[in-house]
């Protein structure tokens, strides 16, 4: 008995020490990583209490809308992450198709747009390149070895081979949109960065120029030549680590140009801002809205496929284009789920959607010329 007592004390003890290793090195992770990005100083932070959606310190969605957790659904949500999906990833590797990169710098026709994945974009309008929310990594996480990696072995095309890029549009500060790595490669060849208000401590951190970062709030403006870029309201959350949670703005954006409105919803759950947006531009030719990684326990801050669908509806968009799904496993559904449901409802809805492949070119006028049904194959 008193050996069978001594062993079970190592082993507590060995715990112990295990436990208290993994704290340590987690601590030191935590302080000492880039990947964490920036924090607003004190002055900065009164400059933020003038804004509307700044509440006690915190940025806060429209109507107080609440994106916290009961514990009850907290332990749901980590129990889930160890639950067997059927279908959750592909069962090969998908496809994409390439880009060239000589064609894409000399582009300057219509307005298009190519799709490299979950919710990064090229726009590329009146001779210009917009970036949106660029994520070209293999893992959204903070470290490799905390995410899994993306449902494509191969990419459309590399950072390096990327064009000279005339703004970067980021929408907020989660790792499946604003990329540690992506920016790092990045930021020699961007102009300006547009984000919501406190991002750009980010990219200050990660060594952008602050001369180069442009920070709104929900609807203002930001002229570019002949295009006009306004932040406009998500219902959504930000926050890299343990303790920043929603020190930073989350937004959707509208792209204009004299001819053509564009939308992109970055993350959100679904609310009335839709209609009030819609409201305020008079409508999109194009909408680019968020199709994946719901769930009931975070439905305030993921659209479901068939809210998806109905967004699209409240923003009077002339064509949607389901995003957010396609490159990486986040959540408890299938990877097809998404884009197989809001089909469905677009059809039920009468609204014209389009599901080019990544790395596809898909003129904004001309949605027909694409690949039909793409992952079935899959």
């Amino acid at each position: 008995m008193k050996k069978l007592f001594k062993l079970l004390k190592k082993v507590l003890l060995g715990i112990g020490i295990l436990i208290g290793l993994l704290v340590i090195v987690g601590f030191v992770f935590v302080n000492t990583s880039p990947q964490f990005g920036g924090k607003a100083t004190t002055e900065q932070k009164e400059k933020f209490s003038k804004s509307k959606n700044y509440v006690d310190g915190k940025f806060v969605n429209l109507g107080n809308v609440s994106t916290n957790m009961s514990a009850k659904n907290m332990i749901k949500a980590i129990g889930g992450m160890f639950k067997t999906i059927p279908n959750a990833k592909p069962n090969n590797p998908i496809d994409v198709t390439s880009v060239d990169a000589t064609s894409l710098a000399n582009y300057n026709s219509k307005t298009r747009i190519i799709w490299f994945g979950h919710s990064t974009f090229l726009l590329q309008i009146n001779g210009k390149n917009i970036l949106i929310d660029p994520m070209f990594s293999d893992v959204p996480a903070p470290h490799p070895l905390l995410g899994s990696k993306r449902f494509n072995e191969d990419k459309p095309i590399t950072i390096e081979q990327l064009p000279h890029i005339d703004a970067v549009l980021i929408s907020h500060d989660h790792y499946d949109h604003l990329d540690y790595e992506s920016i790092k490669k990045l930021k020699e060849k961007v102009s300006t960065f547009y984000v919501p208000l406190g991002l750009g401590n980010h990219l200050i951190e990660w060594n952008v120029a602050k001369e180069q970062i442009i920070e709104l709030d929900w609807w203002e403006k930001a002229s570019f030549q002949d295009l006009t870029f306004t932040s406009a309201p998500a219902q959504h959350f930000s926050g890299r680590g343990l303790t920043d949670r929603d020190a930073t703005l989350w937004c959707s954006w509208v792209v204009q140009s004299d001819n053509e409105n564009i939308f992109f919803s970055g993350d959100s759950g679904y609310g009335p801002h839709f209609k009030t947006i819609a409201e305020k531009f008079g409508g999109f030719d194009f909408a680019m809205i968020e199709c994946g990684q719901y769930n009931e326990l975070w439905s305030e801050i993921h659209m479901f496929p068939e809210q998806t669908a109905q967004a699209g509806i409240d923003l009077n968009a002339k064509v949607i284009m389901p995003i957010h799904w396609g490159a990486f496993k986040l959540a408890q559904h299938s990877w097809t789920d998404p884009i197989e449901r809001v089909s469905k409802k677009a059809i039920e809805l009468n609204i014209e959607m389009v599901a080019p492949k990544i790395g596809e070119a898909l003129l904004i006028s001309e949605t027909n010329e694409i690949t039909k049904n793409w992952w079935k194959n899959y």
